[in-house]
């Protein structure tokens, strides 16, 4: 009876850790959208006064 119940308890373990990792790598085909952020890029003009741009940047 002992013997059954480790089997089972290992069978089951390893069908568990085979199926987890299956499920960390979803891939949705191309339909995901893309993750953006703003920047913000500091420089100074010809007279030295400060220009602040905001770019956007998409992975």
């Amino acid at each position: 009876m002992r013997k059954t119940i480790v089997s089972a308890t290992v069978a089951l373990v390893a069908a568990v850790s085979f199926a987890a990792p299956s499920y960390a790598c979803y891939d949705s085909y191309g339909y995901e959208q893309p993750q953006c952020f703003i920047k913000k890029v500091k420089s100074y003009d010809y007279y030295g006064d400060v220009v602040i741009r905001k770019i956007k940047i998409c992975n």
